[in-house]
């Protein structure tokens, strides 16, 4: 076997190649991170590789450092294994007392773990496309949560500007009253427009929903309101509005995307009712493989959704009056809790279970809880076995 060690950095990379009996084929040499640089790496293999030699190559997982050179490998059709930073330190720490690390070290450290009988797995395309989901995913959390917090200040800027609208209409973040406030942005334009441009903003933005009553009444309540006029406000609300017309433009493309990488996965978690296509993702992304963990209760583990334990002298709590970790990934706790509410109000058995804990006198939350803890073993078992959900 072969075994090429790959320490990553921004500019260039370390490698080695040694044999599966340690014999260095090729000691330390650094390549660019560049073109040139892969071929080199690439031209250096497979001078050292013989038909009937196995090939094994390793890098740390350095965040974004490491996508050009995985992807050049991958492409290659090689073997490729990501290593986590943590793994290597430890086993360098092994090897040695003396706190030393450079670069040659490190890319010697990696190369010598892969001849070790460590368990590690190849970098898969499923891997490949699970990285994907996950900047996606996380992508998107960011946008939405953005755009909540335009949303709450188109809120604040309309009670400035046209306090009584938000009585005339469901809400204030609907499409008509967008269009409505991005031309007319408070009371006193509104008081002062035509009753036909009016009316045509709304019935347009509206697809026929609202005519001219409508128009008639949202005029008469803006001649009437107790608005201030602030053209500094309503100049900030209409960018507010901009704004979030323009992340839910980025948010409709950033979820096209998912899509395309959920029809590759071909996951039966959206099989569940109630979980749509971004949350299912979102916990797809977040777990990762399913086969890193033994049990649904590793995966509760790494969500930090596990009861802590409290101990005092000979008093020990476990599960008994204790909070929820909150440790690990709180993009998947927060997908997890979110998609368990979902599923509760449109799947019987999950809404029959949180109807049973809630008669047990457990807070609504607590419930939630234990039943996002029910949903993780179904999904444990769903992807385990590729079977889409029964109920």
């Amino acid at each position: 076997m072969i075994c090429v060690g790959i320490d990553v950095a921004k500019d260039k990379h370390d490698c080695i190649v040694l044999s599966s009996d340690g014999e260095i084929l090729e000691d330390v040499f650094t390549i660019p991170n560049n073109a040139e640089g892969f071929e080199t790496l690439l031209k250096t293999i497979d001078r050292c590789l013989r038909p009937d030699h196995t090939l094994r190559i390793g890098l740390e997982a350095t965040g974004h450092y490491c996508y050009n050179i995985l992807g050049f490998l991958l492409n290659k059709g090689l073997p490729t294994y990501v290593i986590n930073p943590l793994h290597t330190n430890l086993y360098r720490k092994s090897l040695s007392l003396r706190k030393t690390k450079t670069d040659r070290i490190d890319a010697r450290t990696i190369a010598m773990m892969l001849m070790s009988d460590v368990d590690l797995q190849s970098y898969t395309k499923t891997a490949y496309l699970n990285e994907e989901l996950k900047t996606l995913t996380r992508y998107r959390f960011d946008k939405v949560r953005e755009r909540a917090k335009l949303k709450t200040s188109v809120s604040r800027l309309v009670n400035i500007l046209f306090p009584e609208l938000e009585a005339l209409v469901p809400t204030l973040h609907m499409v008509s009253v967008y269009a409505l406030l991005s031309e007319f942005p408070g009371a006193v334009p509104i008081a002062g427009a035509h009753l036909t441009r009016l009316k045509s903003i709304l019935y347009e933005a509206s697809k026929g929903r609202y005519s001219r009553e409508m128009a008639m009444e949202i005029r008469e309540a803006a001649r009437n309101s107790i608005a201030a006029n602030m053209p500094a406000k309503s100049l900030e609300l209409q960018h507010t509005i901009r704004m979030i017309r323009e992340l839910n433009a980025e948010i409709t493309d950033i979820e096209e995307a998912i899509r395309g990488v959920m029809e590759d996965i071909h996951s039966p978690i959206t099989t569940i009712p109630g979980i749509g296509l971004s949350m299912g993702a979102m916990i797809l992304a977040e777990i990762g493989d399913f086969s890193r963990f033994r049990s649904p209760d590793q995966i509760l583990a790494y969500a930090g959704m596990s009861p802590s334990t409290h101990q005092s002298g000979n008093l020990a709590l476990t599960g008994i009056y204790s909070h929820m970790e909150k440790r690990g990934s709180k993009y998947l706790r927060f997908a997890l809790y979110n998609a368990t509410k979902y599923v509760c109000l449109w799947d019987p058995v999950f809404s029959a279970y949180l109807a049973k804990k809630r008669a047990e006198g457990k807070h609504y939350n607590v419930a939630i809880s234990h039943a996002a803890k029910k949903l993780v073993r179904v999904i444990y078992a769903l992807e385990k076995s590729g079977e889409p959900y029964h109920g």
